[in-house]
């Protein structure tokens, strides 16, 4: 079976709420810690997504969100 490396982050707001995303790796156990600080982050608007939806369909919709992330910092 094919594996696909996945990340998760949880962000935890000074009010209590937190969220879970998944995406790609994006710290690996061979970064340093000065290598693995944060400078920015982004939202995207919230997107519906269907019940059934695939981790390779997920992994397809992250990756044009990236896509299009990259596009707008050139």
């Amino acid at each position: 079976m094919k594996t696909l490396p996945l990340q998760l982050v949880t962000v935890e707001l000074e009010n209590g709420q937190r969220g879970v995303f998944v995406g790609l790796p994006l710290i690996l156990d061979s970064s340093g810690d000065a290598d693995s600080q944060v400078e920015d982050i982004w939202f995207s608007d919230t997107q519906e997504v269907p019940e059934q939806l695939t981790i390779t369909q997920l992994m397809q919709l992250l990756q044009r969100q990236f896509c299009q992330c990259q596009n707008i910092l050139q």
